[in-house]
């Protein structure tokens, strides 16, 4: 198992961070996607660059506050959390992934391939906030 998190803080409204997280129709900012498919309110696929698919089953949407999923793959199953908050006019992310790797090789990396997707994506994030 490997637990990864990362927290950063924008100064936007907490509505504006959420919505551009939780979107699964607007994710053309992400740039570790290609398509995300949805199935039904609670589960997506999201697809790599490479077409690697990726299901979500959303366990928990408290808006503006929560959002969390389950996640599995081939090469591994887990949980994400994301929590939000809104303090002196400035929006705070707080994520939190929990992997299994499912391959035996692969589970020295795990760590340190979740520390770069997560850098990844709030850099993205930063990129798209108005």
């Amino acid at each position: 198992m490997a637990i990864s998190n990362i927290k950063a803080t924008f100064p936007y409204n907490i509505k504006t961070v959420w919505n551009i997280v939780t979107s699964l129709e607007n994710y053309s900012w992400r740039s570790d996607i290609s398509k995300i498919d949805v199935i039904s309110d609670s589960k997506f696929i999201e697809y790599t660059n490479d077409g690697y698919a990726t299901t979500f089953t959303v366990t928990v949407n408290e808006p503006y506050k929560r959002w969390e999923f389950d996640m599995e793959n081939d090469n591994m199953k887990g949980h994400w959390v994301g929590i939000f908050s809104y303090e002196n006019e400035h929006t705070t992310i707080y994520f939190i992934e929990d992997v299994i790797a499912k391959k035996f090789y692969m589970k020295p990396f795990v760590k340190s391939y979740l520390k770069k997707q997560q850098a990844q994506y709030v850099a993205d994030l930063k990129n798209i906030l108005p």
